[in-house]
């Protein structure tokens, strides 16, 4: 006995536990439809539809509240009210993509943006420790200028040196002290 020599009935039966049991899906039943002219009759059978509609959309195959889309819906095959509802649910999911790849696209800008930030920060923070170490080499000169003028009598001093320490307003070896933990922080 071949394939081809079972009942119709049987073979309804059969399309009808495969769609019941999820062993049977939309796409299977649709490759079935094209195998065979009796294959694709067999496969429009409205309580195959019902099963798959009931199974891959539980939530929407109730009635709904409004008697006119409730009217429209039962006055159309289950295949067709099935191929409508995966249209719309497949439309739903690139929605719910896009709006991931949107969601993902703003915190890499945000990212970026705190980039920037950091990078700002970084070269602020750097224009600073250039300052500071300038401000440090300027007082170890006035530093060394000062243990000339305390060491040597003041008639050897030169010029300059007495200008240096007469300039500074802040005692050297304290600022010296803040500058050296400054650029070691």
């Amino acid at each position: 006995m071949s394939a081809s020599d079972l009942p119709d009935e049987l073979w309804a039966r059969v399309l009808e536990l495969g769609a019941a049991s999820s062993a049977l899906g939309f796409r299977d039943l649709c490759c079935l439809a094209i195998a065979s002219r009796r294959l694709g009759r067999l496969s429009l059978h409205p309580a195959l539809w019902s099963a798959l509609l009931s199974r891959d959309f539980p939530s929407q195959s109730q009635p709904s509240s409004s008697s006119s889309t409730s009217q429209q819906q039962q006055q159309l095959h289950p295949k067709s009210l099935y191929k409508t509802k995966f249209e719309r649910h497949k439309v739903r999911m690139a929605e719910a993509r896009r709006r991931a790849v949107f969601e993902a696209e703003a915190r890499v800008l945000a990212c970026r943006r705190r980039l920037a930030d950091l990078e700002e920060s970084m070269r602020a923070e750097g224009e600073r420790m250039k300052a500071a170490a300038q401000e440090l080499d300027n007082l170890e000169r006035v530093r060394r200028a000062s243990v000339a003028l305390n060491v040597w009598q003041p008639q050897v001093v030169h010029g300059r040196q007495k200008q240096l320490v007469q300039q500074c307003t802040v005692p050297v070896d304290s600022r010296l002290s803040d500058l050296n933990m400054e650029l070691k922080v």
